[in-house]
């Protein structure tokens, strides 16, 4: 007998290659896992039962890609991209990022859990069962590590599974003033092993980029990650061209985000590696991106897209999962089945999670998202407009 019952509902599983679509089904679970997924008529008995009145359920959903944790915001620099400047431009002036440094160095730990919750509860109440948290803002190890551990404590104050990922390799500091190289090392001698020896990040990623760092640089930090047996990930062909992605998935690389600027080499060798196409349409649509990535060309290549939020200060102030689904939609030319499948098997996949959460079957984690919807379609069509009827985590 399962201890809870969830009939009388209509499935997308995101089982096979497609939405998985189970009509008039049911979905048991003990002790927070699921034990069934299927027909309703072939339920297994539970001693809680819930009756959803047909309603859709969804694996719970997760952000894959954000920088949730962080002090102060970026308005200012939002007007001054309005009057014409570029990201690059306010960067360079030493906006952007390093201006994002100085708040997030100044914060207390307990400050910075109480500005991220929040975005955290924004996205936790549109059915977000799951989150990756990034570090970066800091730039130097104390700051590093408190925006890990605060990362880590709101997965406790919190209903909502947190995946941590060390992003020391997201700018150039001040104190290292022309001389990348120098930072490095101490990303990959100092500040990456102790985060690793605390056991603060499940990831390790970088900014591979003209205003971030090189594709050498970027081995470093990979090669200190393997040290660790911790994956990576990388942000890639955003703003230019770096092969990166190609340089990600020559190291096994969990995800390539964003990949505006991404050529056929770079989407082979991600094919080729299993990496995953993380897109991030929100930084797209704020920083007045034109160039779009290559969505025909993943495709043909059967390389997984996922999506996300991005959620940041600088060029993704978004904690709307399913607005991000509708950009994905309407700017990527992605279909219901591709954004939906981006944002629960291909977004677990991102995180090396897909063998514990992402689809409804048997020995997943009973993540849920119940909506009071008539077709998957409509998560994807409607903007502004919340349709979550109840979130499910773990069966409770």
């Amino acid at each position: 007998m399962a201890d809870r019952l969830w009939t009388n509902a209509r499935l997308a599983t995101m089982t096979g290659s497609g939405l998985g679509i189970v009509e008039a089904g049911a979905i048991a679970c003990t002790e927070g896992v699921i034990v069934y997924a299927g027909p309703a008529a072939a339920a297994p008995p539970a001693r809680d039962t819930i009756d959803c009145a047909g309603r859709w359920i969804t694996p719970g959903l997760i952000d894959c890609h954000t920088h949730l944790v962080h002090a102060g915001d970026r308005a200012h620099e939002f007007e001054l991209r309005l009057a014409g400047a570029s990201y690059e431009e306010i960067a360079r002036a030493g906006g952007g990022i390093v201006s994002t440094m100085r708040a997030t160095r100044a914060a207390s730990e307990d400050a910075l859990v109480a500005a991220a919750l929040p975005r955290l509860d924004a996205l936790i109440a549109e059915g977000v069962t799951t989150i990756e948290i990034k570090s970066g803002y800091g730039l130097e190890l104390d700051s590093e590590a408190r925006m890990l551990r605060a990362a880590r404590r709101l997965g406790a104050v919190r209903e909502v599974s947190v995946t941590t990922t060390f992003l020391g390799a997201h700018a150039l500091p001040p104190e290292y003033a022309g001389d990348a190289n120098g930072y490095i090392a101490q990303v990959c001698d100092t500040m990456l092993p102790a985060i690793a020896r605390a056991g603060l990040a499940d990831a390790v990623d970088a900014f591979c980029e003209g205003i971030g760092f090189t594709p050498e640089q970027t081995e470093r930090v990979f090669a200190a990650a393997a040290r660790f047996a911790l994956p990576v990930k990388l942000h890639a062909e955003q703003l230019s061209n770096l092969h990166g992605a190609a340089l990600a998935a020559r190291h096994g690389a969990l995800s390539a985000d964003h990949l505006e600027h991404l050529d056929e080499a770079g989407v082979a060798a991600m094919a080729a590696a299993g990496t995953v196409a993380t897109l991030l349409p929100g930084a797209f649509y704020f920083t007045r991106e034109t160039r779009l990535p290559p969505i025909a060309a993943l495709r043909a290549a059967g390389v997984p897209i996922a999506i996300a939020t991005d959620c940041n200060p600088g060029t993704s102030p978004l904690t709307s999962l399913l607005l991000a689904l509708n950009m994905a939609a309407t700017c990527f030319r992605l279909t219901v089945d591709e954004a939906l499948r981006g944002v629960t098997i291909n977004a677990a996949r991102a995180l090396g999670r897909a063998d514990t959460i992402g689809t409804l079957e048997p020995g997943k984690q009973c993540d849920l998202a119940i909506w009071d919807i008539q077709r998957p379609a409509e998560l994807v069509y409607r903007i502004g407009f919340n349709p979550l009827h109840t979130r499910i985590r773990r069966g409770k």
